[in-house]
């Protein structure tokens, strides 16, 4: 029985001990917990001890904190607005790492009244310097309560003041990268200050009116040549520059990492305006490559025309050329062949006046040769009065009758008349008549048939 009651009263012992030592061992966790806790990367920590004290916390790793409270600060915050984004959706310290705050797309007003949804984002740096962070955590006590009164509201208030500063045709027609640099300027230095003023611009397109008949066609201008335009001018300081509202933000030195505008979507209205003026513009630039491919056309039939011009007057100017060698050939070849023709007369004369010189000396020598001979005969004819030439020729003439009379063909016999009656052709009379013809050429030949003693 004692032992029993022994060994019950030592089980009892082990077991009280072995709760104290698990209270022991629960103390110590809970003490644990709450006095450590681990840093991770890309936050800052503000540190609450029970004592009162505080620390900030920027190195990874575990970190103690005896019974105290820490908050964890994103060491880069990120204000986004895009389509994606819900309305009203600020789900601080608890979006993913490249945001702090989502909403959706921002309205805002251009200057020429056209409204557009924006879409943006800023990535925001907040101090890691013991000072400045702890100022910052006061005041804000959360970050969840910085991005809502104080982040969230500069960035809208920055995006539609930059679109003020703008037009949207201005913007659409190549003002984005100036619009984007600006909204990261302001947001860096601060927002603008700016003037609206009212400013009457002449047109620089005059108009006429034709209502006055006596003028004709020297009217008076008249009517629209001016309107109203509103100009937003910034408001100049005494040191000569522009006058700006700060950012609240910086004064706890958060400054702006990064300001983008990502997109912006104008109003359906002014979309199908600027569809008209790009149709405009696309049928005037469509116009303009016509008129050029007119032009072009233009120019091309004028060289077109030009080079047949051209041609034909080289091949003109090779005819011309052609003929003219032609002519110049045939010209010198006349020349050619008057001067040969006179070459040849000039020989012909020389050989003319050679052959009438040597006929001239030939008849000259005949000349001569018959003097001589004239002479001669002369000479011989006085001597003896030709009396050779004239017993030649008599003799010549007798044979000639002689011939004559042998070869008549008379008959044997001729019957005929008596004395007195007509001549028949007998011998007697043959003879007789043979006589006369003698003594008549004797007497032509007038020599005288007697010998000079």
């Amino acid at each position: 029985m004692s032992d029993a009651h022994t060994l019950l009263k030592s089980s009892s012992g082990l077991i009280a001990k072995a709760v104290v030592g698990v209270i022991v061992i629960l103390a110590l966790v809970y003490v644990m917990s709450k006095s450590f806790f681990y840093a991770e990367p890309g936050y800052i920590y503000h540190v609450r001890t029970v004592t009162g004290s505080e620390a900030v916390v920027t190195e990874v790793g575990y970190k103690f904190y005896p019974f105290g409270r820490y908050n964890s600060w994103k060491r880069a915050m990120t204000v986004q607005a895009s389509s994606g984004s819900s309305v009203n959706a600020i789900r601080a310290e608890k979006d993913s790492d490249n945001e702090s705050a989502s909403l959706p797309p921002l309205s805002i007003m251009f200057l020429d009244q056209v409204d557009a949804h924006a879409e943006a984002t800023v990535r925001f740096s907040i101090p890691s310097d013991e000072v400045s962070f702890l100022k910052l955590a006061h005041e804000y006590r959360s970050p969840e309560n910085l991005l809502r009164t104080a982040l969230l509201p500069a960035f809208k208030e920055t995006l539609q003041a930059n679109a003020s500063l703008m037009a949207a045709e201005e913007y659409y027609a190549g003002g984005r990268t100036e619009f984007n640099s600006e909204f990261e300027n302001q947001m860096s230095n601060g927002i603008f200050l700016v003037k609206r003023e009212e400013v009457s611009v002449r047109s620089t397109r005059s108009a006429s009116g034709s209502a006055n008949a006596a003028l004709g066609t020297e009217q008076e201008q008249y009517g629209e040549d001016s309107k109203t335009v509103f100009l937003v001018n910034k408001v100049i300081g005494p040191d000569g520059q522009p006058r700006r509202k700060s950012q609240r933000f910086t004064d706890f030195g958060i400054t702006v990492v990064s300001a983008l505008v990502t997109d912006m979507k104008p109003n359906q209205k002014f979309i199908e305006r600027m569809q008209l003026k790009q149709k405009a513009s696309a049928d005037r630039a469509i116009a303009r490559e016509q008129r050029v491919q007119e032009e072009e056309q233009r120019l091309l039939a004028i060289a077109r025309g030009e080079r047949e011009v051209a041609e034909r007057q080289a091949k003109a100017k090779v005819e011309q050329i052609q003929k003219t060698t032609e002519a110049e050939t045939d010209k010198q070849l006349a020349i050619t062949g008057a001067e040969k023709l006179k070459a040849e007369a000039a020989i012909s004369k020389e050989t003319a006046e050679i052959n009438l010189e040597k006929a001239r000396v030939e008849a000259e020598t005949r000349r001569t040769l018959a003097d001589a001979e004239a002479y001669q005969k002369e000479v011989i004819l006085q001597a003896d009065n030709a009396l050779a030439q004239k017993l030649e020729a008599e003799v010549q003439i007798q044979r000639l009758w002689a011939d004559a009379f042998a070869k008549r063909n008379v008959p044997t016999n001729v019957f005929g008349g008596g004395n007195g009656g007509a001549p028949v052709g007998n011998d007697a009379e043959t003879k007789a008549f043979m006589q006369m013809l003698t003594l008549d050429a004797a007497k032509r030949l007038n020599y005288d048939r007697e010998v000079t003693k």
